[in-house]
């Protein structure tokens, strides 16, 4: 007998081995097939989950990066959005790994094409790695001509360390006579104390600009093995703060001088004294930037820690002020408004952005085509602001007065129009309202360039200190919530015009130390540092 043309032996045994041969090779085969299909079944479900995380990304970055209609969504949040941004970084490490899991185990020449990647910064170490191929014996006698070369770039990083500073100061006498001299002893921060100044900024930064509390802070340290306590920390950081007041004081004198400043205030939660409990306090910010109608003065923002939201407050960091005032709808503004018929008061300007937000509320969940044409017309507003951003004043106001003021009038015919017609209780009536009752500080852009569209300037100046009040829970006590706006305030002038916040401040502390004169102060200032 034969089976496909094939001898069969006629020994038993043999017969046995073949078909036991078989047997085994079936079972393979089948063990094969079900690795497949269990793979098949691992990749179609991970190609799904990785469609439905694609689809929240997209999501996100039209919410983040699409039409200003369309950002706004988040904006009514404000401060949330460094928690969404972390939430999706996590969701893209999900992705990451599920590609990394699909693609194990797939032939390695199944290379994908090179992403464009843009290059490193040329003020990195560039760190050279040449890695020449082995000599075989094969290649005895023969001459080696270069030819090219293939060139990686990969980023590294040098983990920070700490170090100890030895200072020797020698003390020397001189041989038949009387005396002994010897150099002074450096001045620091902190006399007869640990840190050196560039370790003060550093936990300075780490707290008040990067949102990194002391007791955090504290855990990183210990992994060192450097035992910082965190009280040892806070004490450190009221003694800064008392240090650089006067030049938060004088930030706040050159926001003043400005011809438009933005007023903003967050709450920030502080501890009772007394009974431990948490009690609110609010932090006031006062944002000065020119460059928006050409101006060349430099971006700043002040901070003001205070217990109470009250217009005395308002009076107490303002009085004197006869600029332009742009806020939101706070009635502690209007209180120091400048009357009519008098110099005397800042003139108060508007801004768009909260009034949008209370129609976008309305136009998202399709409630109000009123709500949705007043958006349409809004967007417009904005798209003609990116065409005159950096010009001049004058520029800025015939381009408003041509083409915005019609806009503008068309907005407020539509809601003057509806109002009436719809119920006083509903969503839509309050955002009338609150439109309509500031119609005069609204269109004030309309006349004077040098007033923007909206306050966004003084948001993002003050949504850090949001952030950094979230992972802090609280200011601690009234003198920590002054320590913080003190530092907070230079620190995020300093990153309003692109200075590293930890290579100023060591250097302003160290000048300070050295007993900086207070009257040349102005110096010190971050716009005035260079690297």
């Amino acid at each position: 007998m034969s089976s496909s043309g094939s001898p069969l032996p006629d020994d038993m045994d043999q017969l046995k081995s073949m078909v036991r041969a078989m047997a085994a090779q079936a079972c393979r085969a089948d063990a094969l097939e079900r690795e497949i299909e269990t793979l098949r079944a691992r990749n179609a479900d991970a190609d799904e989950r990785i469609k439905r995380l694609m689809q929240i990304l997209k999501a996100y970055d039209r919410a983040r990066f699409g039409r200003r209609s369309e950002k706004l969504g988040s904006a009514t949040a404000g401060d949330e959005d460094a928690q969404q941004a972390f939430l999706f970084e996590e969701i893209e490490t999900g992705i990451s790994a599920l590609r990394a899991q699909i693609g194990k185990g797939q032939a390695s020449q199944e290379k994908r094409a090179p992403r464009p990647r843009k290059g490193f910064p040329p003020h990195l170490e560039r760190v050279e790695v040449v890695i020449e191929p082995d000599d075989l014996p094969e290649h005895a006698g023969k001459q080696k001509v270069l030819i090219g070369e293939d060139v990686a770039e990969r980023l590294d990083v040098i983990p920070a360390k700490f170090r100890v500073i030895i200072t020797r100061r020698p003390k020397y006498a001189f041989k038949g006579w009387d005396g002994v001299i010897q150099a002074l002893a450096p001045n620091h921060i902190i006399e007869s104390g640990l840190p050196s100044e560039a370790l003060l900024a550093q936990i300075a930064v780490s707290k008040y600009a990067d949102g990194l509390p002391l007791y955090r802070q504290e855990g990183i340290y210990a992994r060192d093995g450097v035992d910082l306590d965190r009280r040892l920390m806070a004490q450190w950081m009221g003694r800064i703060g008392f240090e650089l007041d006067i030049l938060a004081d004088h930030v706040l004198r050159e926001v003043l001088k400005g011809d438009r400043v933005f007023a903003d205030e967050t709450s920030l939660p502080t501890l009772a004294p007394g009974n431990g409990r948490a009690k609110k306090a609010w932090l006031w910010a006062y944002a000065r930037d020119d460059t928006p109608f050409g101006g060349s003065g430099p971006p700043m923002v002040a901070y003001r820690f205070e217990d109470s939201r009250s217009g005395d407050c308002v009076q107490r960091h303002l009085g004197g002020y006869r600029g332009i005032l742009q806020v939101d709808g706070y009635a502690a503004y209007s209180k120091l408004a400048r009357k009519e018929g008098s110099n005397d008061g800042p003139l108060l300007a508007g801004c768009w952005a909260h009034s949008r937000r209370r129609f976008y509320e309305l136009h998202t969940t399709g409630a109000s085509e009123v709500a949705t044409a007043t958006i349409e017309k809004m967007t417009e507003l904005w798209t003609i602001e990116a065409t005159v951003r950096g010009q001049s004043p004058e520029a800025r106001a015939a381009a408003r007065q041509a083409i915005s003021t019609p806009i503008v009038a068309a907005l407020f015919a539509l809601w003057e129009r509806t109002l009436p017609r719809i119920s006083g209780k509903s969503k839509l009536a309050e955002a009338l309202r609150y439109a309509m009752t500031r119609r005069e500080i609204f269109e004030r852009f309309l006349i004077d360039g040098r007033v923007e569209l909206d306050s966004n300037i003084v948001e993002r100046a003050i949504r850090p200190q949001t952030i950094t009040r979230k992972n802090s829970l609280f200011a601690g006590s009234d003198g920590g919530g002054r320590t913080w706006a003190t530092i907070a305030t230079l620190l995020q002038t300093c990153k309003m015009n692109d200075v590293d916040p930890v290579a100023w401040l060591t250097l302003t502390l160290e000048r300070i130390a050295n007993q900086w004169p207070s009257a040349e102060r102005d110096a010190l200032m971050p716009w005035k540092y260079n690297a």
